[in-house]
């Protein structure tokens, strides 16, 4: 099916929300006051992109300069992707729907290795060519950023320029560079930008460096890795974009602190985003107060590679929990290691409702823990997880990595002895160690996927019972991975085939096609044990040595060493392991010191709307509203969670459930079908007593997106509450691609009611009236046990198909009768 324009293929693709751009807090500025165009652009599905809080940050930071205007580009879903390719429309960016080739500056975050393919996707439906070397300067400049650029070279080929570390500050340079030359007159040449971009530290230009392949060869100078030393409030946004659908993280997200002092040998994060930076408790509470009041999040998730080791959290949490416990805000440490969070903090944590709750033992003996350097005891496991239980923790996960290095049998027993031994435990996970560049491990050999298997299997068998899950990431993926992970230049090559072969989103397992890798990489002659499950030499060539993360290769090797004598490592917090990371004159740890009490803090001053003067009984507040334009879009529980944010974004003081999970009670009369309009919804909300009924109205239609908007507000009963379910309904379908005859509709439905097989129809439908060729009213009952839809009677009385049907605009009205 062929399409004019993108508004037209939303009905035809699931999850049409992903793709209109309106969310509250997104910005969408006038083109002609801009003078740079960047496309900020996540290779993975809206639902990812939306959960990574660095495409929120550079968001934030480019915008609010007015000659930028930045935006957001995801990889479209595969039913979006057919038909862009079918219509011959490109991507797009959703805040002005640009074609991405009309953008000054691509920028893709690079956070995991499988997402390769689909930068290739969305350069390939914007007509630009996938090499640097193939595009001039009429195409946009290509950039790359994000932690798989620490081995830059496997998507080298693709990029123009590529950012090795913290962003914030070097993509300001870059487009700052951009804006000076343009003074000049007209765009930037591509080559004399990437002189002045090859100045700025962070900047790898791929093409300014030689590939080499052998010892000795390598004579190009080393690129070092951008550090932002301090992490400012100002660069974190306060009023982040709040996606619609089921984001995998959806909740307010705010970094505590970079870095980690941990040194887990296995971690490239823990090495690659070193020196540990953290941020100030009484910022987090600033942003916290700004961040809930400009989105409406019920849970709040503090982010950090190691939350429990952030020198204020119990400050943090004991604050957060004293201010926000009376909204019912949850909060969640989604990383954190056994044994940094007693009883106490944990007790914080559980004060609103228990949020999720993960425990990374990484491997099951003493031995290994210590060989990685994990420096948790048995002890501190099951005392963090007895803890959970105890305080009300009903689903705990644990998640450990087979293949690693010096692994035995008896590690792989030990697994199951541990799990065994936290009896209550819901789940356990496994996945393939992959040995990662910049680790003191980047020298190992990765198992085979047969090796993986057999090992997984057997811990599965062991583990799994109807009380404890067990689940794995597929070896295979694990090897592709880990091939992207270490692989040179020669891997652009093979990234192209298996795009040829038709690979995308290679991390869903329901994607993920290995023959086609292997076959793409046979036909580059490329040996995929040869980056995997070999082990590397000390004097060997890597092929990011030219990448300067900071640590030296000594550091590496001596813990390399270190872990093969299963010596372990103090946490660098209590003492420089010298690592090379830290001159301590602009790059050092930024840890906090004399933090104040609790109660010496201000509480954040709550936004709710005025109440009038007295104690009142709590009420039932009934509110019409209608659903229109792009609006129709939204889903049922999508909508229920647009709504239930703009309430508390109004500061309308609804009231909560009871129990372990307390939730606003709010009620919706029957949902919409995805697509529909309706003039007029209801729902109900249970609210203090005293609030004035007009300002409820006023404050929900400044906070609703484009398409919502209450009309009415009154106080009803439980008995107003009640809904007649067989009232007849009329719908207005209006439909460009085909005519409506009343004469036929007259015809059919006698036809209808004496046939067997059609007459649920012809019971269902009360009126129907053609008002002109394109336009026609359809009243019609809900009869129980009869499921019949407008798209029913469109297809018996008119003859139109499902999929002409999808081009119709159909709004739910009043009554005829």
């Amino acid at each position: 099916m062929k399409f004019d324009n993108i508004q037209d293929i939303l009905p035809f693709v699931r999850k049409p929300s992903s793709y209109l751009g309106n969310e509250i807090n997104s910005i969408k500025k006038d083109p002609s006051q801009v003078e740079l165009f960047v496309a900020l652009c996540f290779p993975d599905l809206y639902e990812i992109g939306m959960s990574h809080f660095g495409i929120q940050i550079l968001y934030h930071i480019l915008n609010r300069n007015k000659q930028i205007a930045a935006e957001r580009v995801f990889s479209p879903g595969p039913d979006m992707e057919k038909h862009l390719r079918e219509s011959g429309l490109p991507a797009f960016s959703l805040e002005t729907r640009r074609p991405l080739e009309q953008f000054d500056i691509i920028g893709f975050s690079l956070l995991y290795e499988l997402n390769y393919t689909n930068i290739l996707t969305l350069l390939d439906l914007s007509g630009i060519p996938f090499r640097s070397a193939a595009r001039d300067d009429s195409h946009p400049v290509v950039v790359a950023g994000g932690p798989c650029t620490f081995n830059p070279e496997p998507v080298a080929d693709f990029f123009d320029a590529m950012v090795i570390g913290d962003g914030e500050e070097v993509i300001q340079q870059m487009c700052l560079a951009w804006l000076d030359m343009r003074k000049n007159g007209g765009k930037p040449e591509k080559e004399e930008l990437l002189d002045r971009w090859a100045c700025i530290k962070g900047v790898y230009i791929p093409s300014r460096f030689n590939a080499t392949y052998d010892a000795g060869d390598e004579k190009n100078r080393k690129v070092s890795k951008a550090v932002v030393s301090c992490l400012k409030g100002s660069d974190f946004p306060d009023s982040p974009v709040v996606p619609y659908g089921k984001p995998v993280h959806d909740r307010l997200r705010l970094e505590v602190a970079r870095g980690c002092t941990r040194g887990c040998r296995f971690c490239q994060a823990g090495m690659i985003y070193r020196p540990v930076r953290e941020r100030c408790v009484d910022d987090l509470l600033l942003l916290s107060q700004q961040a809930l009041a400009s989105t409406g999040y019920g849970d709040v998730s503090f982010l950090s590679l190691s939350t429990g080791d952030y020198s204020g959290i119990n400050l943090l949490l004991e604050s957060f929990i004293r201010d926000y416990k009376d909204r019912n805000i949850a909060v969640s440490l989604p990383s954190f290691r056994a044994g940094t969070l007693g009883s106490r903090e944990m007790g914080f944590i559980k004060e609103i409702r228990k949020t999720g709750f993960t425990i990374a033992p990484e491997a099951g003996s003493q031995r290994l823990r210590d060989v990685i350097n994990k420096n948790i005891s048995e002890d501190e496991i099951v005392s963090t997880v007895s803890s959970a239980f105890s305080l009300g923790w009903n689903l705990v996960k644990l998640y450990f990595m087979i293949g690693l290095p010096t692994e035995t049998d008896d590690d792989i027993e030990q697994i199951v002895s541990l799990s065994r031994r936290l009896s209550k435990i819901k789940r356990a996970g496994g996945t393939t160690f992959i040995p990662k560049a910049h680790t003191p491990f980047q020298w190992e050999s990765q198992i085979t996927p047969e090796d993986a298997t057999e090992k997984i299997f057997t811990l599965r068998n062991r583990i799994e019972s109807g009380r404890i899950g067990f689940k794995w990431q597929s070896p295979e993926v694990s090897l592709i991975e880990g091939l992207m992970a270490r692989g040179d230049r020669r891997m652009s090559r093979v990234i192209e085939a298996a795009y040829r072969r038709g690979c995308r989103f290679d991390g869903w397992s329901d994607s993920f096609n290995f023959k086609a890798w292997i076959e793409a990489a046979l036909e580059c002659s490329v040996d995929v044990g040869f980056y995997t499950t070999r082990k590397r030499d000390f004097s060997e060539p890597l092929p990011w040595d030219h990448v300067d993360s900071g640590l030296t290769k000594t550091y590496l090797e001596s813990e390399r060493l270190r872990a093969y004598e299963g010596r372990i490592t103090q946490d660098c917090r209590y003492g420089c392991n010298e690592c090379g990371v830290c001159d301590f004159k602009s790059v050092s740890p930024v840890l906090l010191s004399n933090i104040k009490s609790a109660q010496q803090e201000k509480s954040v001053t709550p936004w709710n709307l005025k109440k009038k003067a007295g104690k009142a009984p709590a009420v039932t507040v009934e509110l019409i509203y209608s659903k229109t334009g792009n609006a129709r879009f939204f889903g049922h529980l999508e909508f229920v969670n647009i709504f239930t944010r703009a309430v508390r974004r109004s500061g309308i003081p609804v009231l909560f459930s009871e129990g372990f999970h307390p939730k606003p009670k709010i009620s919706f009369s029957d949902p919409l079908p995805v697509g529909m309009e309706s003039e007029a919804e209801k729902l109900w909300m249970r609210v203090s007593g005293g609030i004035d009924l007009a300002s409820i109205k006023s404050a929900l239609n400044r906070n609703l997106p484009d398409g919502v908007r209450v009309h009415g507000c009154r106080i009803v009963s439980k008995k107003g509450m009640a809904a007649d379910p067989e009232k007849p309904v009329t719908y207005q379908v209006f439909l460009d691609r085909a005519e409506f005859s009343g004469q036929l509709a007259h015809d059919r439905m006698k036809q209808l009611s004496s046939d067997e097989r059609t007459r649920d129809i012809s019971e269902s439908v009360v009126a129907i009236k053609v008002v002109d060729p394109h336009t026609v009213l359809i009243e019609k009952r809900n009869i129980p046990g009869k499921k019949v839809s407008v798209e029913d009677v469109l297809s018996a009385v008119f003859g139109v198909g499902r999929d002409l049907a999808g081009f119709a605009r159909v709004v739910k009205k009043a009554s005829l009768s």
